[in-house]
């Protein structure tokens, strides 16, 4: 089994600032992420301009103050030239570099750069021409599944198939932020696996990492997590991500799980052997035995010790006879007895 694929969503926690971008990318590569996530938009192409801001974003932004969702994307919005850098950055660094294309240019736009997939956003799972315009692109699409029902989402599953595409990735996902562990209900995962028959993973906004490592449990081959450098920086996403030593703890928490999953077969692990060998019960003389004596229940008991036959060859050495001495508490052994 492949090992669970970790994203740093660093989104637009960046706020705006191609430098804070590339720290967020440094940062992301010492906690164990295996790629880093912005998104990619010209805010014009994307939101009205008196569109309003969600809840948590006007909290998150001071957005009471008369600024709009226009407003604070035009804010957050990074250039395609800046976007190339990051690449580049991100490609030197060595970590693999994804991005959420918002509107159709900025998915030409990162076609250009050669990105290895494409992550697609809640928001577009009933934009089945975007969908479509995307996945003819021929490469991997990340789908996250918020806010949907699941025949939205097969809707948009069988758009992306109708152009050929069937390299795909459907994450779970809550659209709220953060969102409450009650609302996460990690088991649709099972549900997407058995209606569609590709890889699943969660998209988790929840603070903390417990709920990722659950669903690592639970079979998700991609976590998605919002990533900062300090969640009391101004900006939207901050407060629903994780720091650094946060992420990285989380890293390390999937990666032992992954390794406490296992294969599934149930035997002894090597480091049982010395337990099993001296804490499972074998067959001991309860008393002197004499050679040529019958072994009864009358002159056996099991007991714990470190050699002997197991407590599983009782019947079979009942009725035997014993061809020497057996001291009191010896353990009795297969050449002991025929």
């Amino acid at each position: 089994m492949l090992p669970c694929f970790i994203i740093a969503e660093i989104g637009v926690n960046h706020n705006g600032d191609p430098e804070l971008a590339e720290r967020l990318i440094e940062a992301a590569i010492r906690a164990g992420a295996d790629a880093v996530k912005f998104q990619t938009w010209v805010t014009e192409k994307l939101v009205a301009p008196d569109a309003q801001m969600a809840e948590y974003q006007r909290l998150n932004t001071g957005g009471g103050t008369g600024k709009n969702q226009f407003d604070m994307l035009k804010e957050l919005e990074l250039s395609y030239e800046e976007f190339a850098r990051l690449k580049g950055y991100a490609d030197r660094q060595g970590i693999l570099f994804l991005s959420t294309p918002d509107e159709e240019d900025s998915a030409d736009f990162l076609a250009t750069m050669n990105v290895s997939a494409f992550k697609i956003g809640s928001g577009e799972i009933t934009n089945t021409s975007f969908l479509q315009h995307v996945a003819k692109k021929g490469r991997p699409i990340i789908l996250s599944t918020g806010m949907s029902t699941l025949g939205e989402i097969e809707i948009a599953v069988r758009a992306i198939e109708e152009t050929g595409n069937h390299e795909l990735v459907l994450l779970h996902c809550v659209s709220s932020y953060p969102t409450l562990p009650s609302d996460c209900n990690i088991r649709a995962m099972d549900t997407l696996l058995m209606a569609f028959g590709y890889p699943v993973g969660f998209s988790d906004h929840t603070q903390g990492i417990e709920v990722a490592i659950a669903a690592v449990a639970r079979g998700a081959c991609v976590i998605e997590k919002h990533f900062t450098l300090d969640k009391e920086m101004f900006g939207p996403d901050h407060a629903a991500s994780l720091d650094p030593n946060e992420f990285a703890a989380m890293v390390r928490a999937v990666r032992n799980v992954e390794k406490a999953l296992g294969d599934g077969v149930k035997r002894p692990v090597a480091s049982e052997l010395e337990t099993k060998r001296v804490v499972q019960k074998s067959i001991v003389a309860s008393r002197r035995i004499s050679s040529g004596e019958l072994i009864t229940e009358k002159n056996t008991v099991l007991l714990r010790t470190s050699t002997g036959l197991p407590a599983t060859c009782l019947p079979s050495v009942l009725g035997k006879t014993a061809l020497r001495d057996i001291r009191q508490h010896e353990a009795i052994a297969l050449e002991m007895v025929q």
